[in-house]
């Protein structure tokens, strides 16, 4: 896998802030695991193929999109969401074990992978949902001193 560290790095804000989960780190490798391996399969269908890459890519890009939205009960649903695209992604790949398509070292490097990181976006949910059960706050309002830093304002 590339190293996207260099890339994750640079050019931070406020919105940009899911970088620094490991969840989302980890949903990033796994979908890079999956997509090369399903580029090698000569006789799966395109179709099959693409819809393991859409669940794949949809768990970073929920957790993504949950946390930019800033508002808590939102970002519970949007990583509920990625759950339920881990869920389908591995179905899909168990699918695949059981026609013969994947062999098992493969599976198994996959599915700990998916294991580690289907616990952790549970741990993270359930952390989410203890925050709204105690009426915590989500941080929503931006670093009004970073922005005028940034634009020159006093």
């Amino acid at each position: 896998m590339a190293d996207i560290d260099k890339y994750l790095n640079r050019n931070k804000n406020i919105n940009r802030g899911y970088r620094k989960l490991e969840v989302c780190n980890e949903a990033i490798q796994l979908f890079a695991l999956t997509k090369k391996k399903i580029k090698q399969l000569t006789n799966v269908s395109y179709k099959t193929k693409a819809q393991i890459e859409d669940s794949g890519i949809s768990v970073p890009s929920n957790i993504a999109e949950g946390y930019s939205r800033r508002y808590l009960k939102e970002t519970i649903q949007y990583t509920s969401i990625a759950l339920s695209s881990l869920a389908e992604n591995y179905t899909q790949i168990i699918a695949l074990v059981a026609a013969d398509d994947i062999n098992s070292e493969w599976f198994d490097e996959y599915d700990n992978l998916h294991y580690s990181l289907e616990n952790k976006l549970i741990s993270y949910n359930i952390s989410l949902l203890s925050k709204l059960k105690s009426k915590g706050e989500w941080k929503s309002d931006y670093q009004i001193s970073e922005l005028l830093a940034r634009y020159n304002i006093e």
